[in-house]
């Protein structure tokens, strides 16, 4: 291998059972560069990642420029999309409503202990300005469960570079970052970029940092292009996202006749954990089929709010809220709420049953489950087939959710939140992980379900251009205040 070469693919090609998933990849990144992949949902970049990592096997020829090729993947590193962690008896099986519980957080560990593993018993100089360039150094005492996405993303960016990674990837790491968050972000990384670490960076041409020297386009597990940042021309796809059926959209969301005026009625909510305050004095009136949206940086308070909703925060209680007209704690169970709302968010998608086949996924939210634990009715095996191929998901019906692309298990979790034709849809960043055709699809699906029926909707995004156009009204959150934007 010539100097200077980092690290050199030729025609690798990765196969997942019998699908091939990349396909003759060739390229050679060398000193000083830094490369961003991109491409649509499902054309193979986050395994990409995990084959240069060492998870995968593959045929062709993977050459480092330094280690050896059996033993290089130890000095690779990849920042996941999504982070799951242990609790204090090695469990890693959580349910997302522990976020919410106190007693189940303090058996959750701590960012100093999550970290007490790769830190020496004497940091270096170097170690300890990783710490305080990530702003880790100030969350030591904080659970894991109940940081925000940009603590997470930084403690987890802070653990990977302790491990002195000679290639650093990162798949995906603006995902559910507020926009102080994806500034602070870009910022890290043209910093890292300065420390004599490669590199590679899983985005979207909307997200390509300074350092970024090269950027390449994957298509169906194809690599079809690669330029110099300098040439670089933003690909069009033309297969685009599923069309959209509107005559079995408009069967599938028949408007509904709830008996009720009111969705959400919140009066002076308050939420503390351990002496914070997270919600001060919040009043939100939702009326039947209103459309909002719930905007706020990371650590506003977004996540709780909705948690009062959905029957997952027990702090409900002690709080003056109202759901379809009915107060909180007068008698109702949790499942007399969540069978009349659908509800997506990256907690369901991190912390959901991904030995559960996509059909039965989609079925789970027939009965509010993390799974299937029941056999379904022809009718209602009739109704997933109805979502499986509104959504052009048939191919994939009987695969496991762990066998899906990251985008393509989105999909399966939003036809999960709709397939009961909820009351009261919320939808909490539910375009996340998706490409722009598919944002554009999921748009165009909401607000029609929006136009031809009742629906009352709750969406939560950083992004404007993501938002619906049925939604019209807006709350905004800022340190645990809301107020009602105009």
């Amino acid at each position: 291998m010539e100097p200077g070469i980092i690290l050199q693919l030729d025609q690798v090609t990765v196969k997942l059972g019998t699908k091939k998933i990349l396909d003759n990849i060739s390229f050679t990144i060398h000193e000083k560069e830094h490369w961003a992949f991109i491409g649509p949902s499902g054309s193979g970049k986050t395994v990409l990642a995990h084959t240069l990592d060492g998870r995968h096997f593959f045929s062709g020829s993977l050459l480092p420029g330094f280690d050896t090729p059996e033993t290089f993947h130890h000095s690779v590193i990849v920042v996941e999309q999504q982070h799951r962690f242990k609790d204090l008896t090695n469990r890693s099986d959580f349910y997302y409503q522990q976020r919410y519980n106190s007693f189940d957080a303090e058996q959750t560990i701590t960012v100093e202990n999550a970290l007490a593993g790769y830190l020496p018993v004497d940091p270096d100089r170097q170690t300890l300005h990783w710490l305080e360039l990530l702003q880790v150094d100030r969350l030591l005492a904080e659970p894991l469960i109940q940081l925000s996405n940009g603590e997470n993303k930084r403690l987890q960016l802070a653990i990977a570079l302790l491990q002195r990674p000679r290639l650093l990837i990162l798949d995906n790491p603006f995902l559910g970052l507020d926009t102080d968050g994806r500034t602070l972000l870009h910022s890290m990384l043209n910093t890292l970029s300065e420390k004599g670490i490669t590199l590679l960076v899983i985005t979207t041409p909307q997200e390509i940092p300074d350092c970024i020297t090269h950027i390449a386009t994957l298509q169906e597990g194809q690599l079809i292009a690669v330029a110099p940042r300098a040439a670089f021309q933003p690909p069009v796809f033309n297969d685009g996202a599923p069309a959209i059926s509107l005559a079995t959209l408009k069967t599938l969301t028949t408007s509904t006749a709830e008996p009720f005026s009111s969705a959400i009625r919140m009066v002076n909510v308050g939420i503390q954990y351990e002496g914070r305050t997270i919600l001060h004095d919040v009043n939100w009136h939702v009326k039947r089929s209103e459309r909002w949206s719930v905007s706020g940086p990371n650590g506003a308070g977004k996540s709780t709010l909705l948690s009062l909703i959905t029957g997952d925060n027990p702090q409900a209680y002690s709080n003056e809220i109202y759901l379809f007209d009915r107060r909180r704690g007068s008698g109702e169970s949790i499942w007399d709420i969540k069978k009349k709302i659908g509800y997506v968010s990256p907690e369901i998608h991190l912390y959901f049953d991904y030995t559960a086949t996509c059909s039965q996924a989609i079925a789970s939210g027939l009965f509010d489950t993390i799974g299937l634990f029941r056999a379904l009715t022809v009718e209602q095996e009739a109704l997933v087939e109805q979502w499986c191929s509104l959504l052009q998901l048939n191919g994939q019906a009987h695969k496991l959710l762990s066998q899906l692309s990251a985008g393509e298990q989105r999909l399966v979790l939003l036809a999960r939140a709709l397939i009961k034709n909820p009351p009261l849809l919320i939808l909490d960043e539910p375009c996340q992980g998706l490409d722009e055709a598919h944002i554009a699809m999921f748009r165009e699906l909401v607000d029609t379900i929006c136009a031809h029926s009742a629906c009352t909707l709750v969406y939560v995004s950083h992004y404007r251009e993501e938002i619906p156009g049925s939604v019209t009204h807006h709350l905004h959150l800022e340190k645990g205040k809301a107020s009602i934007i105009q």
